[in-house]
């Protein structure tokens, strides 16, 4: 396919249904990270309300790192990966320390925030400062997977990565990536995932008895019950007390949990 056709397929889709989403209604780079922090791993269906209940309670990078991060784990509850909402934090506390509380928009300092790699810094440059960027994520790989490679298996990024870069309009790069990230959405939900022939695709693991569903468990029931042991954690969460110690020694090595004599409570 050449690039021109694609390019006006990809626009011409968007045109007709892309998606209202409140962080496309905002340049507020602050609100288009929580987005971004949000969206890793987890489904846009699951998080527009939880990002319009975030904003609320903190609306602005020192709002964030002002709060207690026992506070901002109880907030992100229902979104998962619980680790970001701790990365989230820090960078609010970085950004305001450091930045006067705004993002920078230097590829190689944002990097360097909590939790932020290449993917989420080309997403914020492109998203945030409308700075035409290079990056891949599961909906953008679909759409030139489906579109460049029609029946071969483990495409690598690395070519995708060329053709991202060949096609990305430079004039309008935040809505472009709208529209990719549109299409693939589209793709992903009409005909077998295109995302699957790629080198980097990895089915996630199933969370029912995994160990992210323990540890879920874990910092729900203590946004609610501070103070608890390890076996009054096991049995408020229904898990055994073996797999409920090794994820209360895995969230307090990372900071989201701490333990007094024995006793656990949010950080």
């Amino acid at each position: 396919m050449k690039h021109s056709e694609f390019q006006r397929k990809i626009w011409n889709y968007y045109r007709a249904y892309g998606r209202d989403l409140p962080w496309r209604r905002t340049r507020d780079p602050y609100k288009i990270l929580v987005s971004e922090m949000m969206l890793q791993q987890t489904q846009v269906s699951r998080v527009v309300d939880k990002y319009k209940q975030f904003i609320k309670q903190f609306p602005d990078f020192k709002a964030l790192a002002q709060s207690a991060l026992s506070d901002v784990l109880i907030a992100w509850q229902g979104l998962g990966y619980n680790r970001r909402a701790k990365y989230l934090h820090q960078t609010a506390q970085k950004i305001a320390k450091d930045y006067n509380g705004k993002l920078p928009f230097d590829a190689v300092l944002l990097q360097e925030l909590p939790g932020i790699g290449k993917g989420t810094v080309g997403a914020l440059l492109a998203f945030a400062f409308n700075i035409p960027s290079v990056f891949i994520e599961t909906n953008i790989r679909s759409a030139y997977i489906y579109h460049f490679f029609k029946k071969k298996k483990n495409v690598s990024d690395t070519g995708l990565m060329e053709l991202i870069e060949k096609t990305v309009d430079r004039k309008n790069p935040r809505e472009w990536y709208y529209a990719l990230m549109d299409h693939g959405s589209m793709l992903k939900a009409t005909i077998p995932n295109p995302s699957r022939r790629s080198a980097h695709h990895a089915k996630q693991s199933k969370f029912e008895g995994s160990n992210r569903q323990v540890r879920g468990a874990i910092i729900r029931v203590l946004a609610q019950n501070p103070d608890v042991d390890a076996a009054q954690l096991a049995k408020l969460i229904d898990f055994s007390l073996q797999c409920t110690k090794i994820s209360l020694i895995q969230l307090t090595k990372e900071g989201l949990i701490v333990s007094v004599s024995g006793r656990y409570r949010l950080a």
